[in-house]
């Protein structure tokens, strides 16, 4: 009976590291299309979710699985830092319910955004606004070509 509480407590103990490793390694992945993202900082949950690549919300379940309730700072500190506050807010939430762990909340609310078309859809700012300054009344010029 010792010994296979012990089997047991081995296997759980190598699912929580091998949850803490893969999520540290999408993140990696991930990193540099989170750094090219621009959510509007008064974005909803839904219009964050559906910015965000299906990679991210994948490592913080990851994380929050190998990690418990101390996922919660990680995952505080990670999406502060990609300005996703909507988004921060609610993984953290879910992060501090006891027994959540195994349930990939965040995962679920990605794919339901885009299948059920919840919130804003992602728009490319940066490719589509023309950065301009106001010269006279009803004047604009291009921030890059200046008379």
């Amino acid at each position: 009976m010792d010994e296979s509480f012990r089997t047991f407590g081995q296997v759980i103990l190598s699912l929580l590291v091998i949850g803490v490793v893969l999520g540290g390694l999408l993140l990696a992945l991930v990193y540099r299309s989170l750094r090219r993202i621009q959510v509007p900082p008064d974005a909803d949950f839904f219009t964050t979710v559906r910015a965000v690549p299906l990679g991210l919300v994948v490592a913080l379940a990851l994380l929050d699985l190998g990690l418990d309730f101390l996922a919660t700072p990680v995952v505080w500190v990670i999406l502060s830092r990609f300005k996703l506050q909507a988004l921060r807010n609610v993984a953290a939430v879910e992060a501090l319910i006891p027994f959540t762990q195994p349930i990939p909340t965040l995962t679920l609310a990605w794919f339901a955004a885009r299948i059920m078309n919840l919130g804003d859809p992602p728009r490319a700012y940066s490719r589509d606004v023309i950065e301009t300054e106001q010269v006279a009344p009803g004047e604009y010029v291009s921030r890059t070509g200046r008379r």
